[in-house]
């Protein structure tokens, strides 16, 4: 007689095999991914492995992306990528793995299912069920720094029109492939107008588009706060990498446990899937580690590589077994835990229950043919540019760190075409009409801007820009000649009619 199981694993059998790529990680990597794959073959997943050369020995070999050269191949010809987590060395000069290969291959979503497993995995929220989408490739994540003087350093924050666009649209679309019915922004835009400006203006235009899904906006703080009190209130939520970073651990902890999250990273053409925890050396090789975070990566991989049915039924028998009570160490309870097991056994365990349904807690629903999400964004277009002064960077100390003492040095320095406008440290103007309480360090912004004739007009005429190119060589070469340390410039922009940059007191 045929059991259930062998049932699951004939119906997957006429299924072409997908040959994808696989990494078997660092610390409780191999434990982890041995066991998912154990649980995969058994659910009758029809797929082929190759495997990468990923993680700490490769960054100790000395390439510094932790990723040998000829495992890109390996990747970019599979296309798919299953990824046990990773150690990346401690020190200096070491790139994040998954930043790299997020960019280099154009990863740009990054989708976190979470729900709650109550009350067999402790949680106080038991009709959690969100998924959050994560822009992946931009933001502070670019990882572009620099000190500029002995006090301060940057980090620059990079948002882009299509990037926003793409993730913005790829929640929306994931919304409707999946029955959900919201689709919630978070940003800080009340603070950087600008940069998370642009993503809500985004998220606003594309949301228009899709009448039939609600959608709304929270400021990152009071959505992170809502996300830890109220998480029903949520079905999807798109942010910035950052943010994005942040709140999912957020709801995977909420949610139960970090160790439970699985992780699928997209983008047209290729896809990433791993959990969303980390490498846990100090269990590395005790077979304590919980398999469940990766075992649900690949059933998100399995849902994209034209294999629902297995997905479900893993992630199923996944259910089965904590509602059962047989779980690890890390979501142990006296209450609901029945067993204690290892991460050997917690395979057997789910690889026995292939098959069979929660009787409890939700089952798992695929439909026959989901297909993979395809996003398309809208052409860009050239838009009219102006530029209308400059933001110049100094690191300058003088006697006191008194602005009024750098204004007039400024000042003097001008010229004929620009005149100064301002000066701020931190942010904050300190020049013409600050506070001589307000403490200063090295790193200043002094913003110049086209001088005006007596009668209230600029130099040229409205038809051409207020400055030109020549007029901030010029002033940077009287700065260097004063012996004034200029360590960055910003040009200030007119983009399509409106200022481009953000605005002092004054301006």
């Amino acid at each position: 007689m045929k059991t259930a199981k062998s049932n699951a694993k004939a119906a997957a059998s006429d299924t072409p095999k997908t040959r994808i790529a696989i990494a078997h990680g660092d610390g409780i990597g191999p434990e982890i991914m041995a066991a998912t794959l154990s649980i995969l073959e058994a659910a009758g997943a029809q797929l082929e492995y190759d495997e990468v050369k990923i993680g700490q020995d490769v960054y100790l070999k000395g390439m510094e992306s932790g990723i040998a050269p000829g495992s890109w191949d390996i990747l970019r010809r599979d296309k798919v990528f299953l990824k046990a987590p990773i150690t990346t060395p401690q020190g200096g000069g070491y790139k994040s793995l998954n930043v790299t290969v997020r960019s280099t291959l154009g990863l740009y979503a990054n989708v976190r299912p979470c729900r709650a497993y109550t009350p067999f995995v402790e949680s106080h929220f038991p009709n959690m069920d969100l998924v959050v989408i994560r822009e992946n490739e931009e933001d502070l994540y670019a990882g572009i720094e620099h000190q500029q003087t002995g006090e301060v350093v940057q980090s620059l924050k990079l948002i882009s029109r299509p990037g926003s666009e793409r993730v913005i649209r790829y929640a929306f679309e994931y919304a409707r492939a999946y029955g959900r019915k919201k689709v919630t922004c978070m940003t800080k835009d009340n603070i950087m107008k600008l940069a998370d400006g642009l993503f809500h203006r985004v998220f606003n235009e594309v949301a228009a588009e899709y009448p039939d899904i609600e959608s709304n906006h929270f400021i990152i703080d009071i959505g992170a706060a809502m996300l830890a009190d109220r998480p029903e209130m949520f079905d999807v939520i798109v942010t910035l990498n950052l943010y994005g970073d942040i709140i999912s651990d957020i709801t995977a902890q909420v949610a139960g446990s970090v160790g439970l999250g699985g992780s699928a990273n997209i983008g047209d053409g290729f896809a990433m899937f791993e959990a969303i925890h980390g490498s846990a050396p100090d269990i590395a090789g005790k077979d304590m580690a919980n398999p469940s975070g990766l075992l649900h990566g690949a059933c998100l991989m399995l849902v994209h590589v034209g294999q629902p049915k297995v997905a479900e039924t893993v992630m199923n028998a996944l259910l089965k077994t904590l509602e059962d009570g047989i779980h690890t160490g890390d979501i142990y309870s006296e209450q609901h835990t029945k067993q204690k097991v290892g991460t050997k056994a917690f395979a057997k365990e789910v690889i026995e229950r292939l098959g069979q349904a929660p009787a409890q807690l939700n089952a798992v629903q695929m439909g026959d043919n989901i297909q993979p999400i395809e996003v398309k964004i809208r052409p860009s277009k050239a838009i009219p540019k102006r530029l209308l002064g400059v933001d110049v960077f100094l690191d300058w100390t003088g006697e006191r760190r008194d602005p009024r003492e750098l204004g007039g040095i400024l000042e003097s320095l001008t010229g004929d075409q620009l005149m100064l406008r301002m000066i701020t440290n931190r942010g904050l103007k300190v020049y013409p009409d600050g506070f001589p309480d307000t403490f200063c360090t090295d790193h200043w912004r002094c913003r110049f801007v086209a001088r005006q004739s007596l009668h209230g007009m600029h130099r040229s005429n409205m038809a051409a820009p207020d400055v030109i190119y020549y007029d901030i060589i010029a002033l940077l070469q009287r700065l260097m000649s004063a012996g004034l340390n200029f360590i960055k410039v910003e040009n200030l922009y007119e983009i399509d009619g409106k200022k481009a940059y953000s605005a002092g007191q004054g301006e």
